[in-house]
């Protein structure tokens, strides 16, 4: 069905072929806004960030040489996407709740999730929101997007060792966050 690899379409895309964008729009729109919807916890917002990477790479299909991975190029984009949105805009207080738009970002069907995992996810992103822009970076890069080691380490400019320690410092800090935030919320209940 996927014949065409990622690289193999960008250059097309590359070579004036722009109709080639559709099938990439089709492979990534959903892990670009699982990205930023985990680095920024705002649909809407993230919805516009998944089209700036779209028209950025249209716009910078230039660039694409076809030497890398193209997911590597695409998330090297998404950062800067990402980072411009930053810079534009204030932090923003209200975070929509994650159950909201979990069947979007997943691809699947939440009916039938029950309360307690909605609230678990739901205070895991509140635990996410509370890490560091780096930390929750490395986090949804790795874990979320799965994106290997190597991918990041060439994403950040760093070493695969430096973004494993920040990957499980990351981690440490979020579990330490989540399990505070826990304790907390059962402590007001009794």
């Amino acid at each position: 069905m996927n014949s065409l690899t990622d690289n193999s379409l960008m250059l097309q895309v590359k070579a004036g072929q722009v109709d080639k964008m559709g099938l990439l729009f089709e492979r990534y729109h959903r892990p670009l806004l699982a990205f930023f919807y985990h680095s920024n916890g705002n649909a809407t917002a993230s919805e516009d960030l998944v089209q700036n990477v779209f028209y950025r790479m249209l716009k910078y299909r230039h660039t694409f040489t076809g030497d890398g991975e193209f997911r590597t190029w695409m998330y090297h984009l998404a950062r800067n996407v990402l980072a411009d949105a930053a810079k534009k805009s204030k932090p923003s207080a209200h975070h929509q709740d994650i159950a909201d738009w979990a069947d979007k970002i997943a691809g699947g069907t939440t009916a039938d999730a029950s309360l307690q995992q909605a609230q678990e996810v739901a205070q895991l992103h509140r635990a996410m929101a509370r890490l560091s822009a780096e930390q929750r970076e490395i986090l949804v890069m790795s874990r979320f997007q799965e994106l290997k080691y190597e991918q990041i380490a060439q994403l950040l400019d760093t070493t695969v060792g430096a973004v494993k320690v920040r990957a499980h410092r990351a981690l440490c800090q979020l579990k330490d966050i989540y399990l505070l935030m826990e304790n907390g919320s059962q402590v007001r209940k009794l």
